[in-house]
């Protein structure tokens, strides 16, 4: 497919409706718009906007409970509305190149990489040319920022980490020599330092070939950091488009307003509380406290993993430590060590006067009326057949305590509805399911919470409400918290201290604004350097 123009992609009024049973449902409401050659366009929006809608049908690649109901795609000068699989396919990969979300999911497990390489070539760039074909796939994976492109050839995706099973989806876009490319959500999975890298490459290919880019993306610190134009979706339309100072500088949108308001790398300084702070208490010892902690993994193969070596932090009363570092960093192992869930090899954990590496399974039952634990994934760690008031009375049944109104109280606490109280988790939004999480959490009354990752699967105003409630609970309980996560940004609201690990070790710790300001170790300087959006945060500011 060839032309001479520089618009690639132009989407005009476009419409498509979903069917629920016999009803057809809008879910994109006239969307335009367009991409040029060499330009970055990112789409923006939360879950449920509409944005991968509109991509698939862009792509035609619709499910077959959807349909376009108005409007037109061209690619260049050739409108392909109303085109079929088999053509559109032509167009798929040598014209357009599509890089999905999910690596894990949409790579073959079975296959190795140049395998999937090598299809992509072969459909869009017949020859009958074995030879070719290797070296245009071993390419494709150079060109994609695989350096190695000969041993990657050979693996499968698990011996692959995730920055280069993204990688590899990008290898397998670019195979057909692509004019643009349509990333959806290609880093939300990544940490940061490999998001950055994944984000960094994708630009220098808009440099050296002339690609154009439509980066599909919730995060607006990413858009705001790599775009040449931003479209705001929300509830199937858009609500805002321009360049990026024009929509920095005076956004015309209420929505794009509060997602401007609520991403992390736009704020500067803690959250405050919106309730009066609880008088503190008289000064004591810190309320957890782990020293020398080391924990080795035996895997397959007999191959041992030393996921953490002598690690420790130290958590002051009413305060939120922080734990940051990318995946395999040994975050999550010390949050299951400190709440008690593993026991180390060494070292010892302490929360207040009881040393919980010490407890037996029962008196370790006891401490955890004054420890718990927030998972990640409100949509796994709360049973979808139990109603959100039997999630809430079971830790009070569990320690045999009066259930009364606690049900009612804790809803209120997390600012939920108490006609909650009869809905099951499969009828909340992901917000609302983490609410009830932390309303469980609350029953027993605990000084303590550890929470891993508990923000980082929810759109960032939903995400910013959690961490406000945090916040605010914090202030009228005088909680005490650990605050594992990989998102320097949110750190920044929500932590006074925070402890860097790299490889099971302890790199930096100390108060979040000194480590912010002056970070001792390199990889501190690499992860505060990879926050997207950081140098949109006020000036002066930490």
């Amino acid at each position: 497919m060839t032309t001479s123009t520089d618009q690639l992609l132009t989407v005009g009024a476009l419409a498509v409706d979903y069917r629920t049973g016999r009803q057809w449902t809008p879910a994109v409401r006239g969307v335009s718009l367009t991409v040029r050659a060499g330009e970055f366009v990112s789409l923006v929006g939360e879950s449920g906007s509409g944005k991968t809608t509109l991509i698939q049908g862009a792509l035609g690649l619709l499910p077959d409970a959807a349909r376009i109901t108005g409007g037109s795609i061209a690619y260049a000068d050739v409108d392909v509305t109303g085109w079929n699989d088999r053509k559109m396919a032509l167009v798929r990969g040598n014209y357009v190149g599509f890089v999905p979300q999910d690596p894990n999911t949409s790579l073959n497990p079975v296959k190795r990489i140049g395998t999937q390489v090598l299809e992509a070539v072969r459909f869009n760039r017949p020859r009958n040319d074995a030879t070719a074909y290797r070296e245009a796939a071993l390419e494709s994976l150079r060109t994609a920022g695989l350096t190695d492109a000969e041993r990657v050839f050979h693996q499968y995706p698990h011996e692959l980490s995730g920055g280069m099973k993204q990688r590899a989806l990008i290898a397998i876009a670019l195979a057909g020599q692509p004019r643009i490319i349509v990333a959806d959500e290609p880093t939300s999975a990544l940490d940061v330092t490999v998001q950055k890298r994944i984000l960094d490459h994708l630009a220098g290919l808009r440099e050296r070939l002339g690609i154009g880019i439509l980066l599909v993306t919730h995060d607006l610190g990413v858009a705001l950091e790599r775009s040449d134009r931003i479209l705001v979706m929300q509830s199937g339309e858009i609500v805002e488009e321009g360049p990026v100072a024009q929509v920095l500088a005076g956004a015309t949108s209420d929505y794009t307003r509060r997602l401007l308001d609520a991403a992390p790398s736009r704020h500067a300084g803690r959250l405050q509380p919106r309730l009066p702070v609880r008088p503190a208490g008289p000064a004591g010892g810190p309320v957890l406290r782990a020293d020398g902690l080391t924990r080795t993994y035996r895997l397959h193969g007999g191959r041992q993993l030393r996921a953490l070596d002598d690690a420790g932090l130290i958590v002051r009363p009413g305060t939120t430590h922080a734990i940051v570092g990318e995946s395999g960093a040994g975050k999550s192992t010390l949050a299951g060590i400190l709440a008690g869930f593993h026991r180390p090899d060494t070292g010892t954990v302490h929360a207040g006067d009881h040393e919980i590496t010490a407890l037996g399974r029962k008196q370790l039952r006891d401490v955890r009326r004054d420890l718990q634990f927030v998972f990640q994934n409100p949509f796994t760690s709360l049973d979808p057949r139990f109603t959100v008031r039997r999630l809430i009375e079971e830790p009070l049944k569990a320690f045999g305590l009066p259930t009364g109104d606690r049900v009612g109280e804790l809803l209120r606490a997390v600012a939920l509805d108490e006609a909650f109280a009869d809905r099951r988790p499969g009828q909340l939004s992901g917000g609302q399911r983490q609410r009830v999480a932390i309303a469980r959490a609350l029953a027993l009354n605990p000084r303590i919470i550890v929470l891993d990752e508990a923000v980082s699967a929810l759109d960032v105003s939903v995400q910013a409400q959690i961490l406000q409630l945090l916040v605010d609970l914090q202030a009228e309980r005088g909680l005490s918290y650990v605050f594992v996560t990989h998102d320097l940004g949110v750190v920044r609201l929500v932590a006074d201290d925070v402890t860097v690990m790299k490889d099971g070790r302890v790199v930096e710790t100390g108060p979040v604004g000194t480590v912010f300001r002056e970070p001792a170790h390199d990889y501190t300087r690499q992860l505060l350097a990879a926050v997207p959006g950081a140098g949109l945060t006020p000036a002066g500011q930490v």
